[in-house]
This record gives structure tokens, C-alpha cells and sequence, in this order.
């Protein structure tokens, strides 16, 4: 009885913080779960990279090195702290433009990032779906805000 208690305790916590993560992120809807799923993939198919082929640009030998893999992960947290900025930049401008924009750039990144994984794993994809993540990069990081001007 007692490990019930401790198992549901811990499960309602984690419940707990994860939604208040979501909410802190705008909503845990499509746009944000694809951005969390290819983060997922890329850092696996980094590790992938790294561990079966070590062939990892980010390390001198090209295999796993604890330090490069937890720099990947405060990496994937700087982004998503940037869609929680995005997303108190929305509430202050009374918008639902910039959160999107970010997510859509951290997206095409995320995506030519999984793509070149994949490519060095010797995987073949269609050429379309790696130019797709680049237009898409591309796009939101052209996109333009408009500034209201700051008086001195």
C-alpha cells in the first residue's frame, strides 16, 4: 500500500510540473509537440552518431564525450527558454505571432539537424524534406517584427 502512495505521489508531481512547463510554453499543442519530438531525435541520433559510428562533429574523436552530450541538452533547454520568451512577448504585444515564429525556426533547425544525422548514419531520404526544414528556417528567421521606437 505504502509503494501505491509513493508511486501516484511522484506521478502527480511530475503531472504537475510538466503541465505547468506546457503552459509556461503557450500550450503543449501540434507545433510544440513536434518541436520536443525532433529535439528528442536529434539528440538520439547524436548520441547514435557518436556512440555506433563516432563520427560526431561536435567532439575531437568523434565519439561520445559526456561534457559535448550534457552541452546538448542546456542547448535544448536555451531553446526552449526562447519559446517561453516568445510566448511573454506574445502576451505583452497581445499577439500570437512570435511564439509560432521561434517554434517554426527552432523546427528548421531541429530538422536539417536530424537530416544530417541521418545522412551520416548512411540513411537515404527524399531531397524535398531536407529543403522543406531549409525554407522553412529560412523563412522565420527573415520574417520581420515590427519595433516600436524607443525614445532616449
Amino acid at each position: 500500500m505504502k509503494y501505491n502512495t509513493i508511486y501516484y505521489s511522484m506521478l502527480g508531481a511530475f503531472s504537475v510540473v510538466v503541465g505547468g512547463i506546457a503552459s509556461a510554453l503557450g500550450g503543449f499543442d501540434v507545433i510544440l509537440k513536434f518541436l520536443v519530438t525532433l529535439m528528442a531525435i536529434d539528440y538520439l541520433t547524436g548520441l547514435i552518431i557518436a556512440i555506433v559510428w563516432k563520427k560526431s562533429p561536435k567532439t575531437s574523436g568523434g565519439g561520445v564525450e559526456s561534457h559535448q552530450s550534457v552541452k546538448g541538452l542546456f542547448r535544448k533547454g536555451g531553446m526552449l527558454l526562447v519559446v517561453y520568451l516568445g510566448v511573454q512577448l506574445d502576451l505583452v504585444t497581445g499577439t500570437d505571432f512570435v511564439r509560432n515564429m521561434v517554434i517554426m525556426f527552432f523546427i528548421g533547425n531541429e530538422g536539417i539537424s536530424v537530416m544530417e544525422n541521418l545522412g551520416i548514419m548512411g540513411v537515404k531520404y527524399p531531397p524535398f524534406i531536407a529543403n522543406a526544414f531549409e525554407v522553412l528556417k529560412e523563412r522565420n528567421s527573415e520574417a520581420e517584427i515590427v519595433r516600436p521606437e524607443v525614445s532616449n
